[in-house]
């Protein structure tokens, strides 16, 4: 529960004055979200620059296909092993700190890739990897905190703007990968490696960015504002506490899945569509824009789907997620060396992948709650960043066994155990 400005806490005595009580909320709630806007922005840059070709240079260092998907499998596996220390630093210091923290270390991780180019070696590259996907935990803790001070029936289109600012970083990134590779030809690093490099002073600008601006944080705001009730201390905080919780709500173990499949799915067929199209002829400059076209998907419409969330509902958006992401499957999959039905694909991926993220996060936020929040928030980038990181691998392996169409078809069948729970939460409700 949230106050108005004008509404005073009546479990304290009105002749003290809180902090909380002196902040004026929607005035709070537009300065939060306009730095959270512009680190999305610069982070969505960052990330979209540097993993348009993250399969190609491993490729190129490894020298095997079935090994390229092992560079999706390490970016993703950095936000799984940073997600529950940042919801533990973030359920203890705020959002500012643990924001901060996240976009360093994709910041030194993303030097760490341009130094394993520079030598040839492929484990460097796979630490550098597992660093530079730190800064993807950034990008995905800021849609939890626009929801921090958001109303209730607002989650959804408070979450979703955020996601909708990493379009513009997002889309941008894959098509200056060309010349990101170009200015660093005369300095011995691979034109592969280039985007890393411009990567890396974008993360230390968005963390200068969140350290300056980010102030009151919005996640102890949050919680000074919350009914004297729904604090539970430290202990309510805690991990144990988010298991719990996840644990006495079904809506929060659907949200938990959503989040999971939908993510999984559209990181083991994008990571490897780069390398699928290669296979047909595909340069660098189509690659990148075929993902340009994937990443609108992803974020360019996800306003859309923050409304249908608030006005329709959190298990219709689920539902209309497993539809797009089936399609998706099946336009990518039988696409052969058509380009044009593999770009439609990939598009359809990231609408997919837009409607599961902010119906799922949303629904996850509502389930839980307020203390608990944080450590749930953590527990669910662990699980779909875990599971993405196996699915990233296992597509590498797919690919070089049976082939692109088999990937979309396995991607497919992630989303039974989604579409199961949404149809159950749908017959209880009815």
């Amino acid at each position: 529960m949230t106050h108005t400005p004008d509404a005073p806490d009546a479990a304290r005595p009105a002749e003290i004055p809180t902090p909380a009580a002196a902040i004026c909320v929607p005035a709070l709630r537009r300065r939060v979200q306009a730095v959270l806007i512009a680190t999305q922005i610069l982070g969505g840059l960052g990330i979209a620059t540097g993993i348009a070709l993250a399969a190609v240079l491993a490729k190129d260092i490894s020298g095997t296909e079935a090994l390229a998907g092992l560079a999706s499998t390490a970016s993703v596996a950095g936000p799984a092993l940073l997600a529950m220390p940042l919801a533990a630093l973030m359920g203890s210091r705020g959002r500012r700190p643990g924001l901060v923290l996240a976009y360093l270390i994709g910041a030194l991780g993303a030097g760490v890739v341009v130094l394993g180019a520079v030598v040839d070696s492929f484990p460097l590259l796979l630490a550098g990897l597992v660093g530079f996907g730190a800064a993807s935990s950034a990008n995905l803790a800021a849609r939890f905190a626009a929801a921090d001070l958001a109303e209730p029936h607002h989650r959804g289109r408070a979450i979703s703007t955020v996601v909708w600012a990493t379009t513009i970083g997002a889309v941008l990134g894959p098509n200056i990968a060309a010349p990101a590779g170009e200015s660093v030809a005369g300095l011995g690093i691979p034109a592969t490696a280039g985007p890393f490099v411009w990567a890396a002073g974008v993360f230390l600008i968005a963390a200068l960015v969140v350290a300056l601006l980010l102030r009151p944080d919005p996640l102890l705001t949050a919680r000074d504002l919350a009914a004297p009730e729904e604090d539970q201390g430290a202990e309510g905080r805690s991990l144990r506490a988010g298991v719990r919780a996840v644990r006495k709500s079904s809506g929060a173990r659907l949200a938990l899945v959503t989040i999971a499949a939908s993510h999984t799915a559209m990181v083991s067929i994008m990571s490897m569509t780069p390398v699928a199209l290669s296979h047909h002829g595909a340069g660098i400059q189509l690659i990148g824009l075929v993902i340009s076209g994937h990443i609108a998907g992803m974020y360019a419409f996800s306003p859309v789907m923050g409304w249908l969330s608030d006005r329709v509902g959190r298990l219709s958006v689920i539902g209309l997620a497993v539809g797009l992401l089936s399609v998706a499957a099946l336009l990518a999959g039988t696409a052969g060396p058509s380009h044009g039905q593999t770009a439609a694909g990939l598009f359809v991926l990231g609408l997919g992948w837009s409607a599961g993220l902010v119906s799922g996060s949303a629904l996850l936020t509502d389930s839980v709650p307020q203390a608990a929040r944080a450590a749930v928030q953590g527990l669910s980038d662990f699980i779909m960043n875990t599971a993405a990181g196996v699915g990233g691998l296992m597509a590498g392996l797919i690919v070089a066994q049976a082939g692109y169409g088999w990937l979309n078809l396995v991607g497919a069948c992630l989303l039974l155990p989604m579409a199961a729970l949404a149809v159950r939460g749908t017959l209880r409700r009815a």
